[in-house]
């Protein structure tokens, strides 16, 4: 089993950086691949990022490619979001989570494990 937590939330100007974080313990991290996620109020949770179990491989939703990017180190057991030009759009509660499968996924339902998630919101 893994537990996650997120930090790095919070509240700041659009076109500027936030940096996401999330920690992980229990099961070895490297064997998961690793995703964000996010969701809106009224909204349905949405794939952001996924990562694969070495960080080679990267993968990111259409609206956030370009601006957003997954790293994670293994020696450390995190992950993290670096987001960048940030739109009032992108404002959401931020979702960490883990893939036993091993594999890059996009789909939350083949996400085993996530984080209580971080707010961001996006200001004018």
């Amino acid at each position: 089993q893994v537990q996650l937590v997120e930090s790095g939330g919070g509240l700041v100007q659009a076109g500027t950086s936030l940096r996401l974080s999330c920690a992980a313990s229990g099961r070895p991290f490297s064997t998961y691949a690793m995703g964000w996620f996010r969701q809106a109020p009224g909204k349905e949770r949405e794939f952001v990022a996924a990562i694969s179990t070495n960080g080679v491989s990267t993968v990111y939703a259409d609206s956030v490619r370009g601006r957003f990017t997954i790293s994670r180190d293994n020696g450390k057991n995190t992950v993290a979001l670096q987001m960048n030009s940030l739109k009032l759009e992108d404002t959401a509660r931020y979702y960490c989570a883990a893939s036993s499968t091993g594999y890059i996924v996009s789909t939350s339902r083949r996400y085993d494990y996530w984080g209580p998630g971080t707010q961001v919101t996006v200001s004018s």
